[in-house]
Formats: C-alpha cells, structure tokens, sequence
C-alpha cells in the first residue's frame, strides 16, 4: 500500500515585511485530500508494524529456527522465547545500515511499544541482555505456515526500513522512561541532543541543558480532560510538553490558552515557591511530557550560580563567564577554564585575547569560542567598533616591570592581536575587501606590523612555515625567499562558472511598464527602490515600484528598500507605474510558466546524469554563498550596512525552482504511460541526489513528489511498481517533520563532507534561536546565543570543507536499486537525438528550467489529467 502524504512543503520569504525579506523556513499546510483523523494515520502506521513484526518473526524461523525456544534461567523455564541480545545479535545481520547495537535496541522498542514483542515479565523497555527473554505475539502461526505466507526479501527490507524510521524516537522514549540514576552517559547524550531542538529549553546555557538530561523524568496521561494540577495546588514540578497539548484555565477568565509540543509550564510556582497560578488540562489523548522535579529545579539554578563568575567595573557587570564542563572533562588542562555568557563587547574581547594561544607557526585550527566571536561580532560589535578596539590592544603597554618584561608583554600583545586577525581574515576571506572600514584598518596595521622588526620577523618566520604546509598539501614547489606580508595570503577568489555576487557589483534590472516592454537598466545590486525609479526618470509622487507574482498577488515597494531584484521570488517581476494604475497591472505570459511539457527531452536523459548536473550546479551556487549571508539573512540585512544576500537568495529560489518543475512536468504530460515513466524517473533522480549527498535537491524533489497536484495522481501512482513506491515511502519518512525534523537530522548526522545540506531547514534553526533568545541580558550581549547561531553557521563550513569531486559514471546503489530487473523503454530515438543526452546539453537544460508556480494553475491541470 502507498501512503500519500497529508500535508506539502514551500519555503518562502515572510511578506510581512518588504524591507527586510526573511526566510521564515519551513511551513506544510492540510489539504483537503488528508486523511480524517490522526487516529487513521496511528492505525495504518500500528498496522505496518505488525507486519513488520511478523516478516522479522518469519525470517527469524526460517533462516535461524533455533532462536526461538525454551529458555532455561535460575531454575526456571521461560517457554517459547529468545534473549534481547540474540535478537540485537540477529538484526545486526540483517542490515547493512545498522551502526549500532542501540539502533537495533530502538528498533526492537518499537515492536515492544506495539505490543507485538513481549517481556516474559511485562517490563515496558527492551533490554540488549542475556538474561532478558522477549516473545513474539503470534510467532508459532507464522512458523506453522510460513510455507504458504513465506515474506519476500524485498518485504524484509521494507520492514527494517520502516522499524529504522521508527526506532530512533522509541529509544528515546525508552531511555526516558529510565530512572534518571539509571541512565548511561551515551542516554544522557541521547537527550542532550534531543533538548536541543525544544522551544522551551532554547534560552538555556549548554551546561543547565546537559544536567536537565540527567533529571528529567517522563510522564504520560492518556485520557483527554485529564486534570494535571490545580489552580492553588502545591507548586512540585515543571513540565516540557513532549507529545500533545494541554489548556491553561484560570478562575474567573476560564480557558487563557492552548499550549503544545515543545512549550513548559509550572516554572513560575517553583521560581517564587507560590500556589499554582492556573489548572492545566490535558487537550487530547496520550500526552506525553518530560519533567522536572522542585528539587532538582532548585538545585540546577543553585549550581548555575556557583558555576558562575561575575566580572565587575565601577559597581556594574561587564563580563559574565561559566566554568567549563569540556575543561573538567579534560581533567583541568588548557586555558579554557570558563567560557563566555555575555558581557560588553569590549570585555569579551578582552577575555578572548587574554586565551589566545601562540604557536610557532600560528598555524594550529581557531579557538571555538574566538571563531563564535568572529562570525558574529557584527550583530553586536560592527567593524566601526571592533577595528578601533584592536588597535588599542596592539598598542597596549605594561606600566610596570622591567625593560624586558615590557618587551616580552608587547611583542605578545601584537602577536595574539595579529593571529586574532589572521583568523578573522581567514574566515571572512576576501568579503572583508566589501568593508572599508576593515580594510582601511587592516592597511593601517599593516603598516605598523612591517615597521616593527621583532614582531615582522616572527610573522615571516610564521608565514614561511604555514606556505611550507600549504605546498606540501598541494604539490606546489615555487616559493619565494622574500616572502611579502599579507593578510590576504591565503584568501582566493573562487574557481568556477559562477561567481558570487559581490556588494559592489552591478545587476541588470528588468522593469517593466504597464503595456509589458521591459526596461533594461544596469544598477548596483544594493540600489534602492528610489535609486531605481531616478535612473528611469520617474519621481515618487506620483510613480511606484510593484513587485508581482504569477497569481497577481502585487506588493508595493517602498522607496528605502533595497537589492529588491535579487530578492524577487519564482517567476516574480517588477512593473512600474503611476499609483492609479495599479490594480490594472496583470501578470505577463512568461511568468505564467510553460503551456508544453518536456517529457520527450526528459525520455532522452539519464537519470543519474540529471540528478549529477543538478548537483554541479548546486555545489556552484553552494559555494557562492558566504557562512555571513545567513547571519545577514536571520538578523535582518537592513541592520548590517553594504551588505548583500543574493547569492543566499539565489540558492534559496533554486530550491523552489526544483521543486515547481518536478510539478509543473508531471502536470503538463498528459500521456499517462509517459507520466507514469515520468514519476518513476524523478524518484530515480532523488535517489541519486541522496547517493551524491544533495540533501538540498533531494528535499526539493521529494517536496515536489509529495505536492497535492501530484500526489493525486492515482491512476499514475498505480502503475508505479510496489517497489519503486517502497523506496519512494522510504525515503518519504525523511521529510517527516515531527520532532523538528529529527529523521532528517539522524540521517544528516551520518554524513561526510562534502555534501549540501537542507538550507532551509538551516535557516529556520537560525531564525528559532534568534526569535527564542534575546540579543541582551541586562544589558549585556548573551554570547550564549551567539555561540547557538555560530555552532549552526558552521555547519555549512563543514559541509565545504572537503572538495567537491563530481560523481564518477560508475554503478551507484540507486542503479541497484532501480536497475535490477528488465528495462522499461516506452521511445526508441535515433542517432540525431544522442546530442541530447551530451553533459553540454544536459547542464544548459537544467540551468534554464521553465516552470509554474501557481498552485491553483497546478491543481487544475492536475484534474485536468486525472479529474
């Protein structure tokens, strides 16, 4: 059976605000073609777990009979039954994709959660023991008929697949039904992780989160209306919402709100040692929560404090630090002792001077804590303030000591000043060159550090090793005696088709007037809406600038706003005219999208060879993006001055390009054998984007597949073999987005660089640590938040920091997978149709698609095919 998705995907940027445009992230909206009800959808999923259950049961008495027996322990017979280690045992064999006993642990958990596997003494958690005996419900009816009801390999490794799917969250469900004193360091890890996703928990310190692991205590309700305190009860615990919802009611106002998963509640009683405020009430069945007893409370925020460190000047706070739990870890070594919270820019600056570690070479990976500052010290500390700041600590001088101390204190002074900023440089690279107040500083210094001949000695000395390193890494013999002394030694302007877009850089603005003939002007990037209606010649009073999309949808933009072309959506144009003349506006042809399909180009292409130049160009776009364009995107650009976005745009835009293709050629063939073929090609391209670690382009396609336009294509979806429709199911529950999207992050959590990760998804953890956290705790800057931004920012470093290397034409799993088995051949072409398949065509098709992006457009034609 093939589920189909109740609900689709789009990323767009937030309306509400035309100055600053906002990737608002992820959002998935009910259609009408949804199932009824979640108990419809918790009943098919109960249902394939048991068959699941009984495809392992069968595989079990047919390939390993003796696994299941009579057991004998402490003189008793337990009848029928196998170890939870034999089982963990068995199923490691089974899969290639199993990592860990604890994966196979969760898998089993599901089936016990199920009620299908069953402890000999009803325990409620699966345990990977010798002594621990576990049977399966109705096992012996499989072994008796096993010959007649005989699973085939292929459902056993659908089975697998949908208990991996599952196993990840009955673990953890199962670790914390634990007494917290019986939890192992790799549960509390297991938590940690999961907190760190949780809306209620996203303004604490990573050291409160990590002791919140080790005492949280799981509680569940099942019954609707169920009394969870009282209004003047006892204040004894607080709660996190982990599954469900519960209504606040207060005496006098009735119901006050709704919470729901990932909020808290009973946090305030404890805080001031009162009576409940309100009466919670439990919204719906089966509520799950995760809380926190009054004495642990008391005693998290106790040692919070005396963790803490206050730093003071004339009577007021300045610095605010916390001891470090990796320190103790490491068993007191390293100069990392405490780490910042918040304090003034200048006295974290001060403090991340003070850890500097000199080397011989300066060639050692930067400080965590120095590379959270750098990346985000423009939302607190701009280069106007930073750039004056250093230099005052590069001129530093000790006021008392000898001649030679003093010297000492100097030189190392400037040595941690100009490794600070040998690291800024490295990360900012040649987007500090947009900044002129950065380089007018680094020029000045510059200048100070080559007329300083102690101090330029040890940097060349320095400069020679670190070019040593970079020749023998690559292969490069040519160097020079006289090295010459530049902060930009090893910043390079990127190889490639595209280059990014620069904020000094000009773009060619299509305007269009109300009879649809396009104006052509070549203006900077960043110009203004004025900027652009003085270069036509129109004056404001009586002119506007309008934004409208394909539906008609018209935004006007107002005079300050700028960069307004870059940021255009999908099929998105701007049209100027008079104020009166708006509503006259109408879309243009061409952004209606294609009346034609391509299917019969599409037929002449090969899947991997689409879904390999859709990941060439990715990775293009992927590298034109600079880590700062998401900090720029989440803060608000507007804030950061001579800045740009739209490379980040651009790549964003792709994604929904992907995705609006994928529909628009499903929906525009109207031959259903050719459609069918159609859909099974673009499931194929996912798989391969997934093999090449395109997570991006996969999500986009995926996105694209689960559309209501397609995903009501019955009469299509039939002639889908069952087993193309298991891998697209599989690789469905990726998109899942409960949990805050936890399959994507387990599967993500795998991955080797390098790969392209789900933007998107990025953008959307960056904007929920942003809007939960404050930028200020007292007035002081809440570097806690600036290290959650900067720990997300990273990630994309990550993703580059190994070189991409196109996929090799070799047999990939997706071929395996897809390929095993006769071909389907619905067209035979001729010896003149082969340069369609030549990468040069290829690569020029998919860089130049044309599609609609009006949904209702969609869902028309989608009727239209199949009504």
């Amino acid at each position: 059976m093939h589920l189909f998705r109740s609900h689709y995907y789009q990323v767009f940027p937030d309306r509400s605000s035309v100055d600053t445009p906002t990737i608002r992230g992820i959002s998935w909206t009910p259609l009408s073609e949804a199932l009824d009800s979640k108990d419809t959808m918790k009943q098919f999923l109960s249902d394939r777990v048991v068959k699941a259950a009984r495809s392992l049961c069968s595989a079990m008495m047919e390939r390993n009979p003796s696994l299941i027996r009579d057991r004998k322990y402490h003189l008793k017979t337990y009848r029928q039954c196998c170890p939870g280690k034999e089982l963990v045992d068995w199923l490691m064999t089974q899969s290639e994709c199993l990592q860990s006993r604890s994966q196979a642990v969760g898998m089993w958990q599901v089936l016990v959660d199920e009620g299908v596997l069953i402890h000999v003494k009803h325990e409620l958690n699966f345990h990977d023991k010798e002594t621990q005996f576990y049977r399966v419900q109705g096992c012996n009816g499989v072994q008796n008929h096993r010959a007649i009801e005989k699973d085939s390999e292929d459902e056993l490794q659908e089975s697998l697949s949908l208990l991996s799917q599952l196993g990840p969250d009955a673990l953890l469900t199962m670790i914390l039904r634990k007494c917290p004193s019986q939890r192992s360091t790799e549960d509390l890890e297991v938590i940690y992780e999961e907190l760190l996703h949780v809306k209620a928990v996203a303004h604490l310190s990573t050291s409160v989160r990590k002791e919140l692991a080790a005492v949280l205590v799981f509680e569940s309700h099942a019954k609707a209306g169920t009394v969870l305190f009282s209004q003047g009860d006892k204040g004894t615990s607080w709660y996190i919402i982990w599954k469900g919802s519960v209504n606040v009611i207060t005496h006098g106002k009735g119901l006050v709100t709704t919470l729901h998963e990932g909020e808290d509640f009973g946090q305030l009683a404890l805080l001031n040692d009162a009576p409940r405020a309100a009466t919670i009430i439990l919204k719906e069945d089966n509520c799950h929560f995760l809380r926190v007893d009054k004495q642990d409370f008391i005693r998290i925020l106790k040692d919070v404090e005396a963790n803490t460190v206050r730093l003071e000047e004339h009577g007021k706070t300045v610095l605010v630090l916390e001891k470090s739990s990796e320190w103790a870890k490491q068993g007191g070594v390293g100069n990392n002792k405490y780490k910042v919270m918040s304090g003034t820019p200048e006295k974290i600056l001060e403090h991340l001077l003070e850890t500097v570690k000199l080397d011989t070479n300066g060639n050692d990976a930067p400080d965590a804590c120095m590379s959270d500052f750098l990346l985000t010290h423009k939302v607190f500390m701009p280069c106007s303030q930073l750039c004056p700041a250093l230099l005052h600590h590069y001129r530093a001088e000790l006021s008392e000591g000898s001649d030679q101390e003093k010297a000492a204190y100097v030189l190392t002074a400037k040595q941690k000043v100009v490794k600070l900023i040998g690291q800024w440089v490295a990360l900012y690279g040649l987007l500090l060159r947009e900044d002129p107040v950065a380089m007018d500083f680094l020029e000045r210094l510059k200048k100070e550090v080559e007329n300083d001949y102690r101090l330029s000695g040890v940097l060349k000395e320095q400069l020679r090793d670190r070019r040593r390193i970079k020749v023998s890494e690559n292969g490069y013999n040519s160097m020079s005696r006289n090295q010459v002394f530049d902060w930009f030694w090893n910043s390079e302007e990127p190889v490639g088709r595209l280059q990014p877009i620069k904020a000094r850089d000009k773009v060619l603005h299509e305007i269009y007037n109300l009879d649809g003939k396009p104006l052509n002007l070549l203006l900077p990037v960043n110009a203004s809406v004025q900027e652009v209606m003085s270069t036509i010649g129109k004056t404001c009073d009586d002119h506007v600038l309008v934004k409208m999309s394909s539906t008609g949808e018209r935004v006007h933009l107002k005079l300050d706003a700028t960069a307004v072309y870059t940021a255009l959506e999908l099929n998105e144009r701007l049209f100027i005219c008079r104020s009166d003349e708006v509503d006259d506006l109408i879309p243009l042809k061409e952004q209606q999208g294609p009346e034609r399909g391509t299917t019969d180009i599409l037929e002449q292409m090969g899947s991997k060879d689409i879904a390999s130049e859709l990941t060439n160009h990715d990775w293009e776009l992927f590298t034109t993006v600079h880590e700062m364009e998401l900090i720029y995107q989440v803060f608000g650009r507007h804030k950061f001055a001579g800045t740009v976005t739209a490379n980040l745009e651009r790549f964003v835009r792709r994604f929904n390009e992907v995705q609006h293709w994928v529909v628009t050629e499903l929906c525009l063939c109207e031959d259903l054998m050719k459609r069918a073929v159609l859909l099974k090609k673009f499931i194929k391209i996912a798989a391969v984007l997934k093999e090449q670690k395109n997570l991006n382009s996969f999500f986009s396609v995926m996105f694209g597949l689960s559309n209501s336009a397609v995903r009501r294509l019955y009469k299509t979806w039939e002639r889908i073999p069952s087993k193309i429709k298991r891998i697209y199911c599989a690789y469905e529950r990726l998109l899942d987005p409960s949990r805050n999207h936890r399959a994507y992050r387990l599967a993500v959590a795998k991955l080797s660089p390098p790969y392209i990760p789900f933007i998107p998804l990025l953008l959307k953890d960056m904007t929920f640590i942003n809007e939960g956290n404050p930028n200020y705790i007292d007035k002081l800057v809440n570097f806690e938040k600036l290290r959650m931004i900067a720990k997300t920012v990273k990630i994309v470093r990550g993703c580059r920091s190994q070189p991409y290397v196109p996929s090799s034409p070799q047999r990939g799993l997706a071929d395996r997978m897809f390929l095993d088995g006769p071909a389907t051949r619905l067209s035979t072409y001729s010896d003149l149709s082969l340069p369609l398949r030549s990468p040069c065509n290829i690569r020029h098709y998919i860089q130049n698609l044309k599609v609609i992006d009006n949904q209702r457009r969609l869902t028309q034609l989608s009727r239209m095919l199949e009504s």
